[in-house]
């Protein structure tokens, strides 16, 4: 994990000071999509988000299925994106800003439970030295029930000074 963000964003704080329960993880989430709507589509759960790390769920439904009945591709794209999101809200500080900037995806397998995406940070970021554009990739892995990783992302992030 990363270090504890000492200037944290609106939506950290928001987080953190939900309990760390069930009752937080949904009214977090519900707020999130509130913010961030096309999230919605994929009806998101963010369990864990700390600086450095963060993971999301989403259920198996109709809205989310292709022509084949599993879980679609782009909306497994779409988690994701999420948990890149929160945790890039979660480890960046208020003196700088953050935008997803690309995306590299494989498709490992078919999709066809509820999915998890796991996204982590490969190494601390040094925010003092962050004085021009930088990219940031966080690693997303979104797994299956069964802990199969269906889909692998890296996800690049351009983070400047505010």
């Amino acid at each position: 994990m990363a270090k504890a963000n000492p200037r944290p964003s609106a939506t950290y704080k928001m987080r953190r000071r939900l309990p760390k329960n069930a009752i937080g993880n949904a009214l977090f989430s519900v707020g999130m999509v509130a913010k961030v709507p096309y999230f919605g589509t994929i009806l998101p759960l963010v369990t864990e988000m700390e600086p450095g790390y963060c993971k999301v769920t989403a259920p198996n439904w109709k809205g989310v299925h292709n022509h084949i009945g599993t879980f679609h591709a782009i909306a497994a794209c779409n988690l994701a994106e999420t948990a890149m999101g929160m945790l890039m809200e979660a480890t960046t500080p208020t003196s700088h800003r953050w935008i997803p900037k690309a995306m590299n995806t494989k498709y490992l397998a078919k999709a066809e439970t509820r999915l998890t995406a796991e996204a982590r940070l490969a190494d601390d970021i040094d925010w003092d030295k962050v004085t021009e554009g930088q990219d940031v990739v966080v690693t997303v892995a979104v797994r299956d029930t069964a802990g199969n990783e269906v889909v692998h992302c890296d996800i690049t992030t351009w983070v400047t000074p505010a």
